[in-house]
């Protein structure tokens, strides 16, 4: 096997890679199919996609594992609120299931527009419920659960090392911030099963247990669901940054407390993707989708592109400037691939080629250094002393893990008039185009004078014809919105 060395959460420090399974466990967060996946969300996906495909490039065969949350996620961390999949079918006028079938089959083509390999395994959590009660009568068994008015919880008084794996202050945690205490006999305990209201409203979702109809807690699914398809200790689990402080958090005490043994051995986190200095939230207004992007003509592996310009543990700063600017840079980097499609037939072999990608490699290895890799290979197809025929085989073997497409034909609907370049215009006329980079000439004109008010009142009559306007350093570009 090959080397590779990743950030472990638990040590908080890079450590080589290794198992002893046949083959390496690896289990990823999942959805709460209650809405769209955000394309913060998809970040941690497309980390997680490259950590597999990296694992395989060094030789493992990875099973990989990743839930669908379809039950008992709350809106609030507290063990309080509504249920998402519940408030999500009220919001829309839907069954549940309804919904959750929905956005999962969103969140999947989602996926595939990325190029996020599909997981070898992905569990509902509502088919695992029976998994979910055996391992909280485990915990019961084991004295680390107590009962209140709304449900059974877990009692981290019990548990010494609670706070270790995320260093929590447990003693400062302040109350209503991450936690409400009612009947908690602790700030940080947490529900592992939760009864249903009595308010004389059935619940769509809820099931008989030994302790009263409910339905589990968020926490338990992974934990069970994890156990149920992956040896333990797990190889690796994998997450974004927000879990590590609560659900991670309780996932460990859950499993540890119910077996006795050590859960993951690498824990693997993401970190945030951020629009105007705030983290991206299903419930604010910089909620954007790959769907919105693909409405604004930009390929979603140009997001992609744009996520290796930062490393997964840094945090990324979005918007949709960036993000053409990267898929102006992929199509530059596809257009150099290409030229290399008609090159000697010769057989390039395997040493010769492992010898080119010896820095993207080593990149990857490094704890997936997507930004050196990246500059990697655009140093390679830049290169006149290798010959194309060697650059074409070093991307396509690259691309098994970059997964961008980098052979794909370069296609723009980009028209160019008076200088202002219009994208994803098909079917405009070329009068009412003109019409725009008429006004869109003034406001530059302005812009140079620096009549700023008269810029930004063209700019707002351009906007409220639905199209949004995109200034760069290549100049003034116009796209539907």
């Amino acid at each position: 096997m090959k080397k590779i060395q990743l950030y472990n959460t638990t040590s908080r420090k890079k450590e080589e890679f290794s198992t002893t399974n046949s083959k390496v466990g690896m289990y990823a967060c999942g959805p709460t199919v209650y809405n769209y996946a955000h394309i913060g969300n998809m970040r941690t996906y497309i980390f997680e996609d490259v950590l597999r495909r990296a694992l395989e490039h060094c030789g493992y065969k990875v099973e990989h594992v990743m839930n669908i949350t379809d039950v008992g996620h709350l809106t609030s961390d507290s063990d309080s609120g509504d249920d998402k999949m519940e408030k999500g079918a009220a919001r829309e006028g839907k069954t549940v299931w309804d919904i959750a079938q929905f956005y999962t089959d969103a969140f999947m083509r989602n996926c595939d527009d990325l190029k996020i390999l599909r997981p070898t395994i992905i569990p509902k959590a509502t088919d695992h419920i029976p998994e979910m009660i055996d391992m909280v009568q485990k915990l019961e068994e084991n004295g680390f659960t107590y009962k209140t008015s709304d449900g059974i919880y877990f009692d981290t008084a019990k548990f010494p090392t609670y706070a270790k794996f995320a260093r929590l202050d447990v003693e400062n945690l302040q109350e209503g911030h991450r936690i409400e205490v009612g009947e908690k006999k602790n700030k940080t305990d947490f529900a592992l099963w939760k009864f249903s209201p009595d308010d004389g409203a059935k619940r769509a979702m809820e099931w008989n247990s030994p302790w009263g109809v409910g339905f589990p807690g968020w926490h338990i699914e992974c934990s069970a669901m994890s156990l149920k398809y992956l040896p333990q200790p797990l190889d690796i689990h994998c997450g974004g940054v927000d879990h590590i402080p609560i659900h991670h958090t309780n996932e460990i005490a859950q499993v540890e407390g119910a077996t006795g043994k050590e859960y993951c051995r690498f824990w693997i986190h993401g970190e945030f993707l951020l629009m105007e200095a705030a983290k991206m939230s299903k419930s604010g207004e910089n909620f954007i989708t790959v769907d919105t992007l693909k409405a604004k003509n930009i390929d979603p592996l140009a997001y992609r592109y744009f996520c290796y310009s930062s490393h997964y543990r840094k945090q990324l700063s979005f918007s949709i400037d960036n993000v053409l600017s990267a898929q102006t840079g992929l199509n530059n980097l596809r257009a150099l691939a290409r030229k290399t499609l008609n090159a000697d037939e010769k057989t390039v072999s395997k040493t010769e080629t492992e010898s080119v990608l010896e820095n993207f490699y080593k990149a990857v290895s490094d704890d997936m250094n997507m930004p050196v890799a990246l500059a990697e290979i655009w140093g390679i197809l830049r290169n006149a002393q290798i010959a194309d025929n060697v650059k074409k085989a070093a991307a396509e073997k690259a691309d098994e893990i970059l997964a961008l497409d980098l052979f794909r034909e370069v296609q723009t609907n980009e028209k160019i008039i008076d200088g202002i370049k219009f994208d994803g215009f098909d079917g405009a006329s070329d009068t009412k185009l003109q019409e725009i980079a008429d006004l869109l000439n003034q406001r530059i004109e302005a812009k140079k004078a620096k009549d700023f008010a008269k810029s930004d009142e063209i700019r707002n009559i351009v906007i409220a014809k639905g199209i949004d306007v995109l200034d760069s350093k290549d100049g003034v570009l116009c796209k539907r919105k």
